[in-house]
């Protein structure tokens, strides 16, 4: 009796080891959480676990590298993310991303336009429903935004970038993420995003005249357009002239004129460009000089032509034949007989230049 006894207390004490020892095993999955810079899911992992799968929404994403998942881009849209242990001891654990919470409190409106070549303005509503300490942050990606501006209450409303061209992935992305996050205390804020090309909200900047001038009878324009997006582009003017009848400003007289650009292709769903300070052009003067390019390029041209013209008098023997030599005038009526108001040509002597200079001689009675 005191053997059977002896058994069943030895029996109660291994029970309560083992039961203590698996209590005290901790799970081979913890603190699991979203690291959004990285757009990984992660986790601490314990023991021996040599196959781990992440599912989104029930459906199978990846398996693990060692301890996290790749999720690719997130977005605002709440979802179930689950790891499960595949091999070795069944176990799985589950989180939400991003944290639930009243849709009326999040960011409203959300709206971005580059403008001026690189800079990136974003602007927002505060939600309707949004509590009273409410707060906004905006990333463009994983950058967080570097210049805020508040309404009266405190609230972060808009953000600026002052040069997106320092973004390493500007020229190889293409598609670009725009999310504003809330915090309101222990309140949940859900958050806001937009998915867009960079060159799809671009408002071209104003065109920068370089050269204007003009004379009575005509006028000319230059200007330059800079784009980091756009290459093929076009313009419009807008012209402030009375009784302007055509493009061309034929004997244009006073106008102010003004240009803005656009791209030729998609002008019809992108904003419009900016227009440039008017310019105002005073071509009645008819003092008005010449642009220096002009005056360098006709002057050695008339330099030119005018030793050019000196060489063909002096030189050229075709002269010669266009300008031959007039002869004596011969006496009508006898060789010997002249009258006074008879002249004589005198041919040049040889020795003389070689282009034809007629020189007169009055002849008077002998």
């Amino acid at each position: 009796m005191a053997l059977l006894w002896l058994a069943v207390l030895v029996t109660l004490i291994c029970r309560s080891m083992t039961t203590d020892h698996a209590i005290s095993d901790p799970d081979p999955i913890t603190n699991l959480r979203i690291d959004p810079q990285r757009k990984r899911l992660v986790w601490e992992q314990h023991g021996n676990v040599s196959k781990i799968v992440c599912y989104v929404n029930s459906k199978p994403l990846t398996e693990a590298k060692g301890n996290q998942c790749t999720l690719g881009d997130l977005s605002c849209d709440v979802k179930n993310y689950t790891v499960k242990v595949m091999k070795g001891q069944p176990f799985s654990a589950w989180i939400q991303y991003p944290k639930q919470g009243n849709p009326r409190a999040a960011a409203d409106n959300l709206t971005c336009r580059v403008h001026d070549v690189d800079q990136l303005s974003c602007s927002w509503a505060v939600g309707k429903e949004a509590p009273a300490n409410v707060q906004y942050y905006f990333y463009l990606e994983t950058w967080p935004c570097p210049r805020y501006k508040q309404n009266q209450q405190g609230v972060n409303v808009q953000c600026h970038f002052d040069s997106i061209s320092l973004i390493p992935q500007l020229q190889s992305q293409t598609l670009f993420r725009f999310l504003v996050n809330g915090t309101s205390g222990g309140s949940k804020i859900p958050c806001r995003e937009t998915l867009h090309r960079l060159q799809d909200i671009e408002i071209l900047a104003a065109p920068n005249i370089t050269k204007t001038w003009c004379y009575e009878n005509y006028s000319f324009m230059e200007w330059e357009v800079r784009s980091l997006f756009t290459e093929d582009l076009k313009y419009e003017l807008e012209i402030q002239k009375t009784e302007l009848k055509t493009f061309m400003l034929k004997n244009p007289g006073p106008y102010t004129v003004k240009v803005k650009a656009m791209d030729s292709v998609f002008f019809r769903r992108r904003p419009q460009g900016q227009w440039s300070a008017p310019q105002h052009l005073d071509c009645d003067r008819k003092d008005a000089s010449f642009p220096l390019w002009l005056v360098y390029l006709l002057a050695p041209l008339g330099a030119l032509l005018l030793v050019g013209l000196l060489f063909l008098c002096r030189r050229w023997p075709v002269m010669r034949k266009l300008f031959p030599r007039v002869p004596h005038v011969k006496d009508p009526i006898g060789d010997s007989f002249q009258n006074e108001r008879m002249v004589a040509w005198d041919p040049e002597p040889e020795s003389q230049e070689d282009c034809p200079v007629a020189q007169v001689q009055v002849l008077g009675e002998t």
